[in-house]
């Protein structure tokens, strides 16, 4: 047996510490299915102001640091948590981190230049220096370009091979091209087309793409769907030009927190072979939320409400949808004008629609459990963790095909009875529309619509064969020249 694999997996977020989408979802599970495959896997984020006291007061100071961010000279400390076998490493730095929030703010790119600086500079003062250094999005892309740019010369780094994760194309982290010597102290050779340069101006995801060994994205179809104008943000010809190292592996979703048979938030608790609790959980939450406790069709919204998600689709066909038998229920929160717009269903038809715009765990895990049916009609949808987590519970999805969302939801059949939801193909009010009347034409058949529940439930979504094709490629990769 030769020694385990070393892997640093850096994340702007990571759940329980802070989770603002599904990267702090992936900066939890991945690593805990890489460990069970013997890799010697630990996770680096920064130490924001909002982490819980409880797990604040659980950390051990390593070492600290100065860190050169252009002109500046920054305070940097490094925190260390192990919990459930893992060890996290925390980027201690008040100025850039304590905030309410992790993103959004004005210096964005002068907080995670930071952050990529202090995670290369700390990797030999903690005393891991990984064989992979795994990166996530626009927040960490500079490393796989720093470390070759501007770090080649410490020895130990040598041998690193670095992955990058695109999460999400649509945020690329751009910013104008004083960055490079603000707040990098590297010159004006990498602003061209096979480094950051973006229409003038420094794009740090760019950079990573062409620097990474390999570049990764969170399903196979968002994979091909990026090499198209319509996905591409405006970076399809890129990654067209890199696909010999570019691949796409789906997410997983985390089959121990998602467990209608002991999810800790759940009124009633219920198993594929034990069933009858999915209907205590309809009508607890029939009643939490404030709708009348029928057996009708109860459809559920859990997301951010933004134009990404295929809402405008939703506004389009509502009151149309509304004139049948059917009950929503919309948990999240996001542009205004969605907000009111729930707002205003929800006053207009208040037997039929309850509108909860608020992000709540505890009551997004019970609308899992008790709606027949979840809505995900995105645009795109890189992968998509909605979907997943109400077929674990037994919801069915009615969903767009596109990205992660096409890769999970195999569309029905009422002729053979195989299939595990809804699915439409044109982004179009009238195609979906046509998705949910099939739902609830199936709902309305007992037989049918539990066998699709069956297929669902039985459907493996678990971390463990994403995280053997990660493995795969981290050893595909150190093993390069």
């Amino acid at each position: 047996m030769g020694r385990a694999m070393k892997v640093l997996f850096a994340s702007s977020e990571c759940h329980p510490f802070l989770k603002t989408g599904g990267l702090g979802d992936v900066a939890w599970a991945l690593p805990r299915s890489l460990r069970e495959w013997g890799t010697d896997v630990r996770v680096i984020l920064p130490k924001y102001g909002t982490i819980p006291p409880s797990f604040q007061e659980k950390m051990r100071h390593v070492t600290d640091f100065t860190v050169t961010v252009g002109y500046r000279r920054q305070f940097c400390g490094v925190e260390e948590l192990t919990m459930e076998g893992i060890t996290y490493y925390f980027i201690d730095n008040m100025y850039y981190f304590d905030r309410e929030g992790a993103y959004g703010y004005m210096d964005d790119g002068e907080r995670f230049s930071f952050f990529s600086l202090a995670v290369i500079e700390c990797m030999e003062r903690i005393g891991f220096v990984p064989d992979v250094l795994h990166c996530n999005d626009w927040h960490t892309a500079l490393i796989p370009l720093l470390l070759p740019v501007k770090y080649s010369w410490i020895h130990a780094y040598q041998k690193i091979r670095t992955v990058l994760t695109i999460h999400n194309l649509k945020f690329q982290g751009v910013f104008p091209r004083e960055v490079l010597g603000d707040l990098l102290g590297i010159g004006d050779s990498v602003m061209r087309d096979d480094g950051v340069e973006f229409y003038g101006q420094v794009n740090f995801l760019k950079g990573g793409i062409n620097y990474a060994q390999a570049v990764t994205t969170v399903s196979p179809t968002y994979a091909r769907e990026i090499r198209y104008p319509f996905y591409g943000e405006g970076l399809h010809g890129l990654m067209e030009r890199i696909s010999y190292k570019f691949s796409g592996i789906l997410n997983g979703i985390d089959i121990e927190e998602n467990d209608p048979a002991s999810d800790p938030f759940l009124p009633a608790h219920y198993s594929l072979t034990h069933r009858s609790g999915k209907k205590e959980c309809k009508r607890a939450l029939q009643c939490e939320v404030g709708l009348p406790q029928k057996d009708v069709p109860l459809l559920a919204i859990i997301s951010r409400l933004t134009d990404q998600k295929g809402l405008d689709l939703v506004a389009q066909t509502l009151d149309e949808l509304l004139q049948k038998e059917l009950q929503l229920v919309v948990v999240g929160t996001g542009d205004a004008r969605y907000e009111e717009m729930f707002h205003s269903f929800a006053a207009r038809y208040p037997q039929k629609v309850s509108s909860q715009i608020r992000f709540d765990r505890a009551l997004a895990q019970r609308v899992y459990a008790g709606a027949d049916f979840m809505l995900v009609p995105s645009r795109f949808e890189p992968c998509g963790l909605t979907q997943m987590v109400a077929m674990r519970y037994g919801t069915v999805p009615i969903v767009r095909e596109t990205g992660g969302l096409a890769d999970t939801v195999i569309p029905y059949n009422k002729f053979t009875g195989q299939g595990l939801g809804f699915t439409f193909m044109n982004y179009d009010p009238q195609d979906f529309k046509g998705a949910v009347e099939r739902a609830l034409e199936t709902y309305a058949n007992k037989e049918a619509f539990e066998g699709i529940q069956e297929s669902d439930m039985r459907a493996d979504h678990s971390w463990g064969a994403s995280a053997k094709k990660y493995l795969a490629l981290y050893e595909k990769i150190t093993q390069m020249e």
